[in-house]
């Protein structure tokens, strides 16, 4: 892996994609009672599908072979890392507090070192577990609102469950990344575009069996495409391309961000407060990732 320039344009890319995902987390509360958990993510995925078709459909042609020749790792890339994942956290956030939800999160980056570990035996340096503590103890902070009491109020109950398997599943899909077939960017999101929009569909039918599908109007069309162009497509190019470059152990990390980021966002378009405590989680998160970096760095060189 290379350093210099490629690792700093590394760096912007996966803030700006949890900065979309931050973004996608304060869509989710505005999305209750104009669209259904299910319904929002295989319509998203319609939309996201159709975009990346425009975009990059000839060039996914061209290496439809080698694509179809590790179609069943990108079916299980897309249907687990993408739809498993939203799909868990959406139904999640009717059953779990939001402080829950943000906190078992902040878990992600932790997920990933453990199972790179495990998986392919990828060691972890002392300087990237206290970088994903400092990091963890951000997210702790911005979660708890600074009252420590909260955390030991919390009950485990089946929304926490839900949201720690969706957090395994993004870290099975992040550590999973490197073995992408070799082809371009947006061929290989192209197909696993496909795959999630493939996954989506079984569990709307579901859905709308239960009885339990909302269809959306204008506002919540308006907040699917949102999720779909942003959340769904540019981020995760951009974090996909940032994996590429740094490493799963390094950009995973960078998924604290999003709690953070979602405060700030919070204050512009929700008119959440933000003041000392929302502050200082932020400083902490960007001085784990620093840590962690810094030691990562090292270990690569």
């Amino acid at each position: 892996m290379r350093s210099g320039p490629s690792a700093a344009t590394a760096y912007a890319l996966l803030a700006f994609a949890t900065l979309l995902w931050a973004g996608n987390a304060v869509a989710s509360k505005v999305a209750v009672g104009l669209v259904s958990p299910q319904a929002l993510v295989a319509l998203r995925w319609s939309i996201a599908l159709t975009a990346i078709a425009l975009l990059a459909g000839r060039e996914t042609w061209a290496h439809r072979r080698a694509l179809l020749a590790h179609w069943p790792l990108i079916l299980l890339m897309g249907g687990v890392g993408y739809t498993g994942f939203n799909a868990l956290t959406y139904e999640a956030g009717a059953l779990t507090s939001a402080v829950n939800l943000s906190l078992i999160e902040g878990t992600i980056p932790v997920l990933v070192l453990l199972l790179n570990f495990v998986v392919r035996g990828v060691a972890v340096r002392g300087g990237q577990l206290v970088g994903a503590a400092i990091t963890l103890a951000g997210v702790v902070l911005v979660a708890s609102h600074g009252d420590l009491a909260r955390l030991r109020a919390l009950d485990v109950n089946r929304g926490d469950l839900l949201v720690l398997l969706a957090c395994l599943f993004y870290a099975g899909y992040t550590i999973a990344l490197p073995l992408r077939p070799a082809v371009p960017g947006l061929a290989f999101f192209a197909a696993m575009a496909i795959a999630a929009w493939a996954t989506s569909v079984p569990l709307l039918l579901g859905e709308w069996a239960s009885g339990r599908v909302l269809w959306p109007g204008a506002a919540g069309w308006a907040l699917i495409a949102f999720t779909a162009l942003g959340p769904s497509l540019v981020a995760q190019l951009a974090y996909m391309r940032g994996v590429e470059t740094i490493g799963p152990n390094r950009a995973g990390l960078f998924n604290n961000l999003v709690p953070a980021f979602g405060a700030i966002l919070a204050v512009g378009l929700v008119g959440e407060p933000f003041g000392l405590v929302e502050a200082a989680a932020l400083a902490l998160v960007l001085g784990g990732i620093a840590v962690a970096e810094m030691s990562g760095r090292r270990k690569t060189a």
